[in-house]
């Protein structure tokens, strides 16, 4: 695990544009059908990070069921429903560079035809005030509700970042 997260941090590359990338194994085993709704539940979440990444409260909206709910670290524990508490969120980050974030071996566990979770660890990168890189990482779990032919944001639980790398930037 430990070599397997060597070689990840070691291949990525800061770039600055909010960019989302994914690292993850296909499951062989599976169904070309079970494999491409897999697929749709990770490029829903790929697209959902960045417009968290790069503060879009529009988009991010558009992607998320009005009755949202979650436990984050921001909510300190408790239990938020709908969209002001996110909305707030997003309109108050302070300009910065844009993050690099990677979704690390997403597990997808479809619940039917139209509900599914996804559990990944979050990997985002920046530089910090003083110009040293940083990657910050969580663990997410999110739940997907397919309505009307479109994959809706439904539930998420995140924990708590825990900073695992600072460098110089020579």
């Amino acid at each position: 695990m430990l070599c397997q997260l060597f070689v990840i941090l070691l291949s990525l590359v800061v770039t600055g544009s909010g960019e989302v990338t994914i690292q993850m194994h296909d499951n062989d085993k599976e169904s070309s059908a079970v494999r491409a709704q897999k697929r749709e539940i990770i490029e829903a979440t790929k697209n959902l990070l960045t417009a968290i990444t790069i503060s879009d409260y529009e988009a991010y909206r558009k992607m998320c069921d009005p009755g949202l709910t979650s436990f984050e670290p921001e909510s300190l524990g408790v239990f938020i429903e709908g969209m002001a508490f996110h909305r707030f969120l997003m309109e108050s980050v302070a300009p910065s560079p844009v993050p690099h974030t990677i979704i690390v071996n997403p597990h997808v566990r479809m619940l039917g035809e139209d509900a599914a979770y996804i559990a990944y660890v979050r990997l985002t990168q920046n530089l910090g005030q003083d110009f040293k890189a940083r990657t910050a990482k969580a663990e997410e779990t999110r739940i997907w509700h397919r309505n009307n032919g479109t994959w809706q944001h439904i539930h998420f639980h995140r924990s708590g970042s825990t900073s695992l790398h600072t460098s110089n930037n020579k």
